[in-house]
């Protein structure tokens, strides 16, 4: 008896053991099912998803311990493709579901209410469409959902209502539409509630009134309507509360800050609220962020708001603050308590008085202080320079007089300064230039006087750079030509003079360039042509002379206004076809000749050509005369103008005669003169350093070659840092070692390079030494300015680096863009702007060096080639007789098969430059082996592992790891890799180069700015 029990019981074991693994093979059918519905480019991530695992090991795969069901999915990151699969329903034992930061698109299938065991559901940042599913209702254990960033239409479906256990519910970044249901009441466990960024409307449901276990609830930026809703009044343990970017309307209670008194973040922006500031809001002592801008508040600003010790963040701008009188702004003074505080932006109200010097103590953590558009006077307080960490000040739009502070030098971190439209005078300060890190510089509408200075050219950042309608006088400085950031230019209205600089043409991302309304004569540059950004030119009001120049390139081109100038010659035919043109004036000249009467000249409100008398034809709106077609009778005017021209034709003839011959003599003579020199090659190369230096005086400035004085070593040579006592400066020395094989043509190579050449990022050679030392050898050497910041490769690879030599920091992302922007700003000069075209050579970061504001300079030139004079045969000679291709990992494949040295060389060396600054990994390191390389480890990482090979010191400084930063990181990368190209013609241009970087940077602003808010 006791037998066929036990045989029954291992008989119904058997049977139980069978359910389960048809049951297992239920959850690996719905998992393989699900792999088949991604997209086929991305199902490598999952290609532990076959028969030969076990279900239980497979990727984002966890099983419960007795069943071995699968009771979690997290395929989070993954940037999984294609569609979600229905088949999903099925896995009917999951707890935990983790689709997010993915790319799937279709609609959440509505299987995914079979899930009846599920807690967490999160399919955030994806591109999910449709509308939430009913059926969610269904998965009444959930605790968390998640569908945060999609694009979901609809409604918020009532049923949602019945997920009582629910905890935290972000519907956020969708297209949602309609009320909110009055049934989210009943989620009387919900903690966190975020519904921002949807196109929801209506009042808001006294119902929520019962979620009194809220702490975070977002709202922001939808179209509820109606007054702040009374029910958040009873949330009472709320930390953070943002409603901004709605239509809330009506008056804050005066208790507020006793009702919310835990909140640690309140935005209430962008709303029509109306009203005082509750006095009150001062009580809640744990505030850090307080955003009420943009509304229609009176009254003042409570004084009270000094006791927020920990407040960071105040933003009040643009409502109706103040009474336009003294004392508006005497919670300024309270305000120096607050230490933390990091951003404050009061401007666009009604404040008026003198400005405090107490706002010279608001606290040294400030970044962000805003008090535009007030009516505030007196002058900026005198110690506004204490206020060190300064990123953005703006006064614009006041009463504000004086003079610059000398004290606003000390505010290095400062990107951007307005002080427009105010009353200030005096002269532009040199120390402008001290702030490298300006990005936008807005001085205009005020009474400066004297000249434009000359430091500015060293904010290398500057985009914005607006001066207009002051009294400034003297030329234009062609320093700030070299700005090549530039962006928009404005210096109408003052009282300049002089020609305009033909280096204009150098700023080729310049959008928008205003010197209206000055005292400029001379030709406008041709070189103008080369400003392939521009879209609004305004010259007018000077006394330019000459023809128009040649702008045909300029196609991006919508404004244009040369009126009120001496031009002569005739109206460029190719203006009709500028087919985004909107306005040109060319009115008040000496044009003459035919009006063309295609494009934008077939209207007359759009182009203006009245009072040049020479002008004829065009439209008949015009009212010009008739152009002369000729014929076989001819006036004597007619036939007087013809002599004239025979007359001038006849002199001009004869002086090109005398040019041709004066130009055989040049020739000549130079041939006889390079003969001369060809035997003293050295000698004719370093003519052109004005200054000499002895080997003597090299030997001392280094106390006799000390090592304790060496800076670095390359194949040439030794570096090192010299103070030279007659100036007491210190510089660089590059003393060469003779004895190396080219260490002559290198030193002969560097000078030849560098005696013409002129640019910020290059190291400046100041003179060269060509003598013999004491005990009878050749001696060469060759002396640099000193930069104080080393080599960029110290920077980069810090574990690498002696202690005593070692940066005290990382460079962060942006200071490591700038510097790839220098170093191709740099090559593009080289390539394009030289008077003859230089291959560097040897590009890599040990050649980079930086000076004291981080600010890239591109050093050693001894392997690089004029192109113009290139000879294929003496390049050969010098890489067989030194071993010398440039630096292995990062010269061109070209060269290494013989391959003559080009631009394209540089551009593959920059590119191999720009994976290893961003990556952190020299190509060079032992990770790389055989075909795999620096190159092919980025593009293969670089569609959806960014930030896994992103050198992680750059994300430091609290730089949010986010989609901007991602996308920023991702973009640089690219144009490292459309560098590294293997074939030459391939390969991005430098200019090309540069101006997708620094659209890179334009990008990583914006999102930051946007990030701040």
């Amino acid at each position: 008896m006791r037998l066929i029990v036990l045989l029954a019981f291992f008989s119904d074991l058997m049977l139980l053991d069978e359910a389960y693994r048809f049951r297992d093979e239920i959850d690996m059918m719905a998992l393989l099912e699900f792999k088949y519905h991604v997209s086929e480019e991305k199902r490598v991530v999952l290609s532990s998803w076959n028969n030969s695992n076990s279900l239980c090991k497979w990727n984002g795969v966890t099983c419960g311990r007795k069943h071995k069901r699968v009771t979690a999915l997290d395929l989070g990151g993954l940037q999984l493709g294609g569609v979600i699969s229905p088949s999903i329903g099925n896995l009917s034992f999951l707890i935990s579901l983790n689709l997010s930061d993915n790319s799937f698109s279709g609609i959440i299938p509505q299987e995914v209410g079979n899930l009846f065991r599920l807690k967490h559901l999160d399919m955030s940042f994806n591109f999910l469409g449709g509308g939430i599913q009913v059926s969610l209702s269904n998965c009444s254990r959930l605790q968390g959902l998640d569908l945060f960033s999609n694009h979901l239409g609809e409604g918020v479906p009532s049923e949602l209502g019945s997920l009582t256990k629910l905890v935290f519910l972000y519907l956020g970044r969708n297209k949602l539409e309609g009320k909110l249901p009055a049934s989210l009441g009943n989620l009387t466990s919900l903690r966190s509630l975020t519904i921002a960024r949807n196109n929801m409307k209506g009042e808001i449901s006294e119902d929520i009134a019962r979620l009194t276990h809220m702490v975070e609830l977002n709202l922001g930026v939808n179209n509820f309507v109606g007054v702040f809703p009374p029910a958040i009044y009873n949330f009472s343990s709320l930390e953070y509360l943002y409603i901004s970017g709605n239509h809330f309307s009506g008056s804050l209670r005066t208790d507020f800050g006793k009702l919310l008194p835990n909140l640690q973040e309140l935005n209430m922006g962008g709303n029509s609220l109306t009203g005082v500031i509750p006095t009150t809001l001062s009580n809640i002592s744990t505030l850090q962020k307080l955003g009420i801008d943009d509304n229609n508040l009176i009254g003042s600003i409570p004084p009270s708001f000094g006791k927020l010790r920990n407040l960071q963040l105040l933003l009040i701008q643009s409502n109706s603050l103040g009474s336009y009188s003294v004392g508006d702004l005497e919670f300024m003074v309270a305000l120096t308590n607050c230490t933390k505080l990091e951003t404050l932006e009061i401007g666009h109200n009604r404040l008026g008085g003198e400005l405090p010097t107490a706002t010279a103590n608001l606290s040294t953590n400030l970044y962000h202080l805003d008090l535009g558009k007030n009516f505030i006077y007196g002058s900026i307080p005198y110690d506004i320079g204490n206020l060190i960490s300064l990123r953005s000040l703006g006064l614009q739009e006041n009463m504000l007089t004086g003079a610059f502070p000398t004290s606003l030098s000390k505010l290095f971190n400062l990107e951007g300064l307005n002080l427009m439209s105010n009353k200030f005078s005096g002269e532009l300060p040199s120390f402008l230039g001290n702030l490298t890190r300006l990005d936008i510089l807005y001085l205009h509408n005020n009474n400066f006087e004297g000249t434009i200075p000359l430091s500015l050219s060293n904010c290398t950042s500057l985009r914005e750079l607006y001066i207009k309608s002051n009294k400034l006088v003297g030329t234009i400085p062609w320093e700030i030509m070299q700005i090549q950031s530039l962006v928009n230019l404005d210096l109408s209205g003052n009282f300049l003079t002089g020609f305009l600089p033909i280096d204009v043409g150098k700023l080729e991302y310049l959008v928008q360039l205003s010197v209206g309304h000055n005292k400029l004569s001379g030709q406008i540059p041709h070189a103008l042509g080369n400003c392939l950004s521009m879209e609004i030119l305004l010259m007018q009001g000077n006394y330019f002379d000459g023809a128009i120049p040649d702008i045909r390139r300029l196609k991006a081109v919508n404004r244009v206004d040369f009126s009120n100038n001496n031009l002569s010659g005739s109206i460029p035919a190719y203006l009709a076809n500028f087919s985004s043109l909107e306005y040109l004036n060319l009115s008040v000249n000496n044009l003459e000749g035919s009006v063309p009467t295609e494009g934008i000249f077939q209207n007359v409100t759009t182009v203006s050509v009245f009072v040049n008398k020479n002008l004829c034809g065009g439209i008949k709106e015009l009212k010009l005369n008739p152009c002369f077609t000729g014929g076989p009778l001819m006036g004597s005017k007619h036939s007087s103008h013809l002599k004239k021209v025979a007359i001038e034709v006849s002199i001009g003839m004869g002086l090109l005669l005398l040019f041709f011959i004066a130009l055989l003599s040049l020739r000549w003579f130079r041939k006889t003169k390079k003969n001369q020199q060809s035997n003293n090659p050295s000698t004719s190369t370093l003519d052109v350093f004005h200054e000499h230096i002895t080997y003597g005086e090299i030997r001392n400035a280094t106390d006799g070659f000390s090592s304790s004085n060496m800076v670095g070593s390359g194949s040439f040579g030794t570096v090192y840092k010299a103070l030279l006592p007659a100036e007491n400066k210190i510089v660089a020395v590059k003393v060469l070692n003779m004895q190396r094989r080219g260490a002559m043509r290198s030193f002969m190579s560097e000078c030849e390079s560098l005696k013409d050449i002129k640019h910020r990022n290059l190291v400046k050679l100041l003179t060269a030494c060509s003598s013999i030392d004491f005990q009878g050898n050749e001696f060469r050497a060759l002396i640099y300015e000193f930069m104080p910041n080393g080599s960029l490769d110290n920077w980069l690879h810090t574990e690498e680096v002696e202690e005593i030599h070692r940066p005290s920091r990382t460079l962060t992302f942006l200071e490591r863009l700038n510097i790839a922007i220098d170093v191709a700003s740099v090559l593009d000069y080289l390539h394009f702007h030289c008077h003859e075209p230089i291959a560097h050579c040897d590009l890599k970061p040990s050649n980079v060096l930086l000076d004291d504001d981080l600010t890239a300079h591109v050093s050693d030139f001894g392997l690089s080639q004029l192109l113009l004079k290139f000879d294929q045969e003496s390049f050969l000679s010098q890489l067989s007789s030194t071993d010398v291709r440039g630096t292995v990992g990062y010269v061109a494949p070209e060269y290494g098969m013989g391959g003559q040295p080009s631009t394209h060389g540089d551009v593959y060396s920059f590119g191999v430059l720009l994976l290893e600054m961003f990556t952190g990994k020299r190509p060079t390191s032992e990770f790389f082996e055989g075909n795999f390389t620096l190159y092919s480890y980025t593009k293969l990482a670089l569609a959806e592992r960014v930030l896994d090979i992103a050198d992680k010191s750059i994300l430091h400084s609290g730089l949010r790891v986010g989609f901007p930063i991602v996308a920023c990181l991702t973009l640089v990368l690219e144009v490292g890799l459309r560098c590294c190209e293997e074939s030459p013609a391939n390969r991005l241009a430098t200019n090309e180069a540069a101006k997708e970087l620094i659209s890179i940077r334009e990008r990583f602003f914006k999102a930051r700015r946007t990030a701040r808010r």
